[in-house]
């Protein structure tokens, strides 16, 4: 599990002066040395946005694409390298009726297509994770394109988790751990039983299947695990997003239905995630706790 983000280095975007007067008002008051290094989103709240306002639930959802590129736009303004967003889930697909899945793949599309050069133009990079392979053939040719149009900018990395469910990471991960250690027996030419056997079976399984090994095949594998997850419409649950990935990291929750997000409250969850202290499981360098009191001594220890 990587608990830790790779080193960096830190200093103020040179893009900071494209952000507007509000977003630069808050960006002002970071430390540039403790910008998460990666920040995911559970944007919600599209269809509540709608119906607030006596609109058909698709122009939520219209509206929600907006706020999209507003908020990955302030994110290449302050060189966030990663930013995932929940945009469509394995259980979306499922129970979502059927015409109101057709039109999210469209949106998608025409999401990708229209701001393609935008992201050019901002430096950001496309990518996705997810059983992407189930989504409609033309939705994948378009997605792959889009990838293949940025795959060489070098800012922020936007990822969007479509048709994503974490069990479902979880469960591809340790698949692909069984495939491996079959391939393995059938390169060597005997069975998995024998693979096992001559390793020992317990030693042999958990050299092949740990924590490290199941993290290294989850979809997330090539970038850090977020430091921060924002959700919006102020509901209290993960909603089977990123669970291995977000062990330890910082939840933010706001009221805030998801197409009235921008890049300024993206700014105040950093803020509101500047002023905690992270631990990991264990003391905080601020912690006052006396020890001695708590601990027992060797005499007590010996005693019982």
């Amino acid at each position: 599990m990587r608990e830790t983000s790779p080193s960096r280095v830190y200093q103020r975007s040179n893009r900071a002066h494209e952000l507007t007067p509000a977003e630069r008002a808050i960006y002002d008051t970071l430390d540039p040395s403790r910008i998460p290094q990666h920040v995911a989103i559970i944007m919600d709240g599209n269809g509540r946005w709608a119906g607030k306002r006596a609109l058909k639930r698709f122009l939520g959802h219209q509206q929600g694409a907006e706020s999209v590129q507003y908020v990955v736009e302030t994110a290449s303004r302050i060189d966030l390298p990663w930013l995932t967003l929940y945009a469509f889930s394995l259980e979306n697909n499922l129970r979502r009726p059927k015409n109101e899945v057709s039109f999210l793949m469209k949106l998608l599309k025409t999401y990708l297509i229209s701001n393609v050069k935008r992201m050019n133009d901002n430096n950001i990079r496309m990518a996705y994770i997810g059983r992407t392979r189930e989504l409609p053939s033309e939705v994948q040719d378009t997605m792959q394109w889009a990838a293949e149009q940025t795959a060489k900018n070098t800012g922020t990395t936007l990822t969007l988790a479509l048709n994503y469910g974490s069990r479902s990471e979880i469960v591809d991960s340790a698949r692909t751990l069984v495939h491996s250690m079959l391939a393995e027996a059938a390169k060597r030419g005997i069975s998995l039983e024998d693979l096992l056997a001559a390793e020992g079976v317990d030693d042999a399984i958990k050299t092949r299947i740990d924590e490290p090994q199941l993290s290294a095949n989850l979809y997330t594998a090539h970038i850090p695990d977020p430091d921060l997850v924002i959700r919006t419409s102020g509901e209290q649950r993960i909603s089977n997003f990123l669970l291995w990935q977000i062990a330890y990291a910082e939840i933010f929750v706001t009221e805030r239905l998801w197409p009235d997000f921008r890049g300024l409250h993206l700014l105040e969850a950093i803020a509101d995630y500047q002023q905690r202290e992270r631990r990991f499981g264990g003391l905080g360098e601020t912690s006052d706790e006396d020890l001695s009191d708590v601990l027992p001594t060797e005499a007590e220890l010996a005693r019982g």
